[in-house]
């Protein structure tokens, strides 16, 4: 084995050891949240596989328990299509911001797009490998590592579901709980929190003014152009917290 060889694996193995412990409380959350998962979707009537497929191919949370629904349903591929970007429209915006870390990632970079969930945005938005670790490797384990926590996730909820038989009603909350322990995390870490705020009154304001059903897309433009707006300001708050 070449030298050069040798310092790229050690590269990626120091890159992996650094996104662990990043990664341990979304391990807790996707294995809890996927077992979830294909538990419900077994219970529904679909075949063990389909959860692990779906875990593999879509890697969306809220889509993938959408689509208990839709597979129960008669098929419709419009109003799933627009379903679907409903649900992960936000995954637009998500984008629109990782467009300067995720430049030059090479040959990584299909598939850390692919695997961009909230949970991994939370991180590697905000979070700077250690000195000395490839920050694109870095990124990528990060990505990785929760996609490979969910699909364990999945194929364990999917098998305990053919052997294990009981009321699956009120399981799909814990998607909700998830959000809401990522959001407390990130009202602890930051010193100030005006974004947080931003983000809890613009999606309230939505709320009231398109209902539940379509509240989403106008909550996240309006969120978008207020942060926009108030970039300086708010990055000059959190100067003065630190």
């Amino acid at each position: 084995m070449s030298a050069a060889r040798k310092g790229g694996g050690a590269a990626k193995l120091a890159a992996l050891r650094a996104a662990f412990p990043y990664t341990i409380p979304i391990m807790a959350g996707f294995l809890f949240l996927g077992m979830t998962y294909g538990v419900t979707m077994v219970a529904s009537g679909s075949p063990f596989w389909v959860p692990m497929l779906t875990s593999v191919t879509v890697f969306g949370g809220s889509l993938e328990f959408a689509l208990v629904g839709f597979l129960q349903s008669p098929f419709n591929p419009i109003a799933t299509l627009i379903m679907a970007i409903m649900i992960q429209a936000r995954h637009l915006f998500y984008g629109l911001t990782m467009l300067d870390r995720y430049r030059d990632l090479g040959t990584k970079k299909p598939y850390m797009v692919f695997g961009l969930c909230d949970e991994t945005f939370s991180i590697v938005c905000s979070v700077d490998a250690p000195g000395g670790v490839s920050q694109a490797w870095f990124m990528f384990f990060v990505t990785l590592l929760d996609q490979l926590y969910w699909v364990t996730g999945c194929t364990l909820g999917a098998l305990g579901g053919m052997l294990i038989h009981f009321n699956t009603q009120g399981l799909d909350f814990a998607m909700t709980a998830l959000f809401v322990v990522i959001f407390i995390g990130q009202w602890q870490k930051d010193k100030q929190h005006i974004s947080a705020l931003l983000g809890l009154g613009l999606s309230l304001l939505s709320l009231l003014i398109f209902g539940p059903e379509n509240f989403l897309i106008p909550a996240m433009i309006a969120i978008l152009a207020a942060l926009a707006i108030l970039r300086k300001p708010i990055e000059a708050k959190g100067g003065e917290a630190a």
